[in-house]
């Protein structure tokens, strides 16, 4: 039997036989479907499954429950009844004793693809009727963006749904200058799901249509080698002092459009000032950015002329808002197509993220359909999400954040319910110092992953090909119904179950529910989609038809409008959402937080490592921490079509072999990799078309810590954030500076 199933990177056919998944494979609908499919072939009914409730020993003994064992302790079989029990009344105790702040639900992950047996939204229904909890707001993956963005030009998700798509690219733009590259890899997968995997079609039509590419990263393959990019290798970190001086040359040889930076900017002077040093005595200029980027003045003269005598399009990559100072360059980029005028005009301007997601660059008709609601969190109360074991570790402590000061509260109960923290965090080694501060974690998740070891109560979940969903977001044109290919697996149940049960130890089932079945709720859920069509002058099927058609495709919107012609045309009739309603080069908002680590304009400050800084000369090797190219994160690493891509079971680090040769390390061979804050196992694999001083290590490996005597001394598997750098992009984003990162190499022998 074949049944549709749907992801977070594409929509799939599954064939069971005999209770058994056999075969996977991409539907019609989709160009090009994503091989990591072939992860759910074993991925799903795999060794690794819980089978049932299990507590750890160390909790169930009481006392401090010896906390300090949590990781690395056993665990005990028990029943659902006796689990669910347990876990309610300790959430009961903590609300009733501490207050709800002191209660994390943390779910932060990408989880089902499926609207209703979405793990976050399910445990943040169940969390709220309970009175609430601290929450984690933006995201690992563009937290700096988020918050510095609003404030320079749009929301963000104005900027993810509204900016230039791939055809408009195709037909106006001429020169597309992507810093951080268009990496293919990343565009497999896209949040909510993807039907139509279309990125690589689209970059090809460009290419046909004459659209030139310029790649500006540390890594030449962050393009693909068909689009005949021109590669600039910088160091990374270095982006912004690569962007000042790209706008000195506009500055000074009379380059920069100053019609437009009048009418639709404010804060240009300001900030010219600092471009031409008569703030601190440095002009930006090609040569002093020569020595800080690693790249000859005379490539970024040339760049710099090139922008401004063709239709240009300017893009970031998410990676570079990832570092220390991670709001600078986006910040710099907007002001970059500022200088140059072409805001607003079709296939001119700025974007981020292309290549970073399957849907940013696409022309899909947005619609927002219906998801399972989750209430009000009665707290009111979240956290920056990189900032947990800044949380964990000081509770009572004040942080800024966007002008505002957060304090800490003391967390004595985690729920973790959809995603990995042990593989999102950074320096892991702090977040397991962090992880044994509460009393209690509870964690609902199908496999002994990382966060299911690191847990006290572990509830087995299940999976999505184990029940019925809508998958339907709001980037993909389509609706797809997720059959139930295979009984749930063990004594597992679904998170919509589990919350059930707890909600019915603490009275509280009848709210949950609402007195409806999963069934139910996937048809009420339906029907209000219908609602909100209608308003939008179409019709969709009937709950039946749609569950028998297995999918549906919203019509075709008239073609959209191009990014910010309006507000070109008019500013002041048109304007933006900023304090001045213009593109804010100076903000006098962020002046007035006086953070000395984000100014009000946007300046090159040295990253807290950096190959150029002293840390180097201990820790030679900027260490990147890309996406993986057969998995989403983490998920499913344990899978065959996860491991066929490492050696000798360690995730692979790629160096140049310059480099390797200097350390007397071979292709295929097993290196440590470390620093200050720890070291991992690989397997190493040469690319000379990266910087010498440059190496590459993906996330998403399982943490698996050699817990030899309780001590963390070395990560098994190769995950490559027990390396990197816990501190905030600055005060005003608190972000993830992950690619702020310096690290030693060395062959590993036993």
């Amino acid at each position: 039997m074949k049944y549709q199933t749907a992801t977070q990177w594409g929509v799939y056919e599954v064939e069971v036989e005999a209770g058994r998944i056999v075969s996977v494979n991409g539907i019609r609908d989709d160009p090009d479907p994503s091989a990591i499919g072939q992860l759910l072939v074993d991925g799903i009914q795999h060794k690794t499954r819980i089978d049932q409730p299990y507590i750890r020993k160390g909790w169930l003994a009481g006392g401090d429950r010896n906390r300090m064992a949590r990781g690395n302790d056993e665990f005990v079989a028990v029943s659902w009844d006796e689990a669910l029990e347990l876990a309610a009344l300790d959430i009961k105790r903590v609300a009733d004793n501490l207050g709800n702040t002191s209660i994390f639900a943390g779910s932060y992950g990408w989880a089902s693809a499926g609207r209703f047996h979405h793990a976050q939204s399910q445990l943040h229904r169940f969390i709220n009727l309970v009175g609430g909890s601290t929450r984690a707001m933006n995201s690992y993956s563009t937290a700096a963006a988020q918050v510095i963005l609003p404030h320079v030009v749009a929301p963000w998700h104005e900027m993810e749904l509204a900016q230039p798509a791939w055809p408009e690219i195709a037909q106006h733009t001429k020169l597309f200058v992507a810093f951080g590259g268009i990496a293919l890899r990343n565009t497999q997968v896209a949040y909510g799901g993807i039907t139509e995997h279309q990125t690589k079609s689209s970059l090809q039509e460009a290419i046909t249509a004459g659209v030139r590419f310029v790649n500006i990263s540390p890594v030449a393959s962050d393009a693909p080698e068909w689009l005949n990019a021109q590669w600039i290798g910088y160091r990374p970190g270095t982006d912004v002092a690569f962007m000042l001086a790209l706008a000195y040359v506009l500055e000074t040889q009379g380059l920069a459009d100053r019609s437009f930076l009048s009418t639709h900017a404010v804060g240009y002077e300001l900030f010219c000032e600092y471009l031409l040093g008569k703030q601190d005595g440095q002009p930006k200029s090609p040569q002093w950015a020569q020595s800080i980027c690693n790249i000859d003045a005379h490539v970024i003269e040339n760049l710099a002329t090139q922008l401004v005598e063709q239709r240009t399009f300017l893009s970031a990559a998410w990676s570079l808002q990832r570092a220390h100072h991670g709001e600078q360059p986006y910040w710099m980029l907007v002001t970059l197509a500022a200088m140059l005028g072409q805001i607003g005009l079709p296939g001119g301007g700025f974007g981020f993220g292309y290549g970073a997601e399957g849907f940013i660059g696409s022309a899909w008709r947005r619609f927002n359909w219906t998801t399972l609601s989750k209430g009000r969190n009665p707290t009111g109360f979240a956290i920056p999400v990189a900032r947990i074991a800044d949380m964990l570790l000081n509770p009572g402590e004040t942080i800024h954040y966007d002008g505002q000061e957060i304090k800490y509260p003391e967390i004595d109960l985690i729920y973790w319910a959809g995603g990995n923290p042990f593989h999102h965090h950074q320096d892991l080694n702090r977040l397991v110092r962090a992880w044994r501060k509460p009393s209690t974690v509870i964690v609902n998740e199908p496999w002994w992953t990382p966060v299911a070891k690191w847990a006290d109560i572990v509830f087995p979940a299940t999976t999505a090909l184990e029940r019925e969903d809508i998958c339907a977001s709001s980037h993909d044109p389509y609706a797809h119904f997720m059959q139930q290919a295979i009984e749930p697996q063990h004594d597992a149940r679904s998170d919509h179950e589990i919350f059930t049960g707890l909600a019915k130890v603490l009275g509280l089932k009848e709210a949950f529910t609402q007195g409806r079945s999963p069934s139910q709720w996937l048809e009420h859920m339906w029907h209000q989609s219908a609602e909100r069509a209608k308003q939008q002058g179409f019709e969709l099927p009937s709950f039946a038809k749609f569950r028998q058609d297995k999918q549906y495709r919203i019509p075709e919107a008239k073609p959209r409008e191009v990014w910010l012609a309006a507000f070109r045309s008019d500013a002041k009739k048109n304007s933006l959402s900023t304090p001045s309603g213009r593109i804010e080069i100076y903000s006098e908002t962020i002046a007035e937080f006086d953070y000395a680590n984000c100014p009000a304009h946007p300046t090159w400050m040295e990253p807290a490592e950096w190959l150029g800084g002293g840390t180097a000369h201990h820790y030679p090797l900027a260490l990147l921490s890309p996406q993986p190219e057969r998995r989403l994160h983490s998920q499913l690493d344990h899978a065959a079509y996860s491991q066929a891509g490492k050696i000798n079971g360690k995730e692979v680090l790629t160096m140049h072999s310059t480099a390797a040769a200097a350390r007397g390390i071979k292709q295929g061979d097993m290196a440590r990799v470390f620093n200050d804050r720890g070291a991992c196992l690989v397997g190493v694999r040469f690319d000379d078309l990266l910087l010498v001083d440059v190496v590459l290590l993906p996330t998403g490996a399982w943490f698996k810590p050699n817990l030899a005597c309780n001590k963390i001394d070395l990560e098994l598997n190769g995950n490559p954030n027990v390396l990197t750098l816990d501190i905030g992009t600055s005060s005003l984003a608190q972000g993830p500076s992950a690619n702020t990162c310096l690290v030693e190499v060395e062959r590993y022998t036993q």
